[in-house]
């Protein structure tokens, strides 16, 4: 099976993609396109799947990640570093050409962004906790250090966990509202004692919050596609052993 490449129209004519589970070699409950480095999947077949999901990009390019936390750090590259050498953070930045930037997902939010002027560019893996801490704001704040301008950003959030799929409880909620008395917008009423959180429009608010040029959200719930893509909370959900995750990427010519 050909490897999806989801592109944005905010980061048109510049190398990205959202990619998914199609493609790959993976078998079994993560069958397809599993890039996650600390998943239960054989080394060699992720290592594999990588290779594949960074040609479907810019072909030639190393791939470059993080050891994802969910926290709020960004680390700027300067010279990539191996996989076994990441720095623990949850978004990247670099002004470097001719690499990718890769971000790995489950249901969290991938966010790509580009200063194309200043030749900047960011990836960040937002889910509740990173987005509630300040990544997207962490992620355009280093972009700016390296020369970009923040009114020039643009960015585009990817497949995530959509709102009618992520059920959050009582202390969620009150969480964020007590922080921020608007963010009650995100959270739709469910069951007794329960809300459904809007993930994709939070983080983009984050990003409009932190002054950048334009945000696309492409509008795609990894939790009810399985064909196409991994979730976590599906797979705990149906009681399997493992999940995959897939990568977001964007680099420079």
């Amino acid at each position: 099976m050909t490897i999806e490449v989801i592109r944005a129209a905010s980061l048109a004519g510049l190398p990205h993609g959202f990619l998914g589970r199609r493609g790959g070699v993976s078998t079994g409950v993560a069958a397809g396109l599993n890039v996650g480095l600390g998943s239960d999947d054989e080394p060699a077949v992720i290592a594999e799947n990588r290779v594949r999901a960074a040609a479907a990009v810019l072909p030639g390019a190393p791939l470059v990640g993080v050891y994802q936390i969910h926290s709020p750090d960004c680390v700027p590259l300067r010279e990539p570093w191996s996989d076994s050498e990441r720095p623990q953070a949850d978004a990247l930045v670099t002004d470097r050409p001719g690499v990718l930037l890769g971000i790995v997902t489950a249901d969290c939010a991938p966010i790509l962004l580009a200063d194309r002027a200043a030749g900047v560019i960011g990836a960040a893996h937002a889910g509740w906790k990173g987005a509630f801490t300040g990544v997207a704001e962490n992620t355009v704040a280093a972009m700016v250090a390296l020369g970009a301008r923040a009114d020039a950003i643009v960015a585009a959030v990817g497949p995530c966990i959509a709102q009618a799929s992520y059920e959050v409880d009582e202390t969620f909620h009150t969480r964020f509202v007590d922080a921020e008395s608007t963010d009650a917008q995100f959270f739709l009423c469910g069951r007794a004692g329960h809300w459904q959180f809007d993930l994709e429009a939070y983080v983009a608010h984050r990003l409009r919050s932190a002054g950048i040029g334009r945000v696309d959200t492409l509008g795609l719930d990894t939790y009810s596609s399985p064909e196409r893509f991994y979730s976590f909370r599906r797979a705990t959900h149906r009681g399997e052993a493992s999940y995959g995750r897939q990568i977001s990427l964007i680099g420079r010519d």
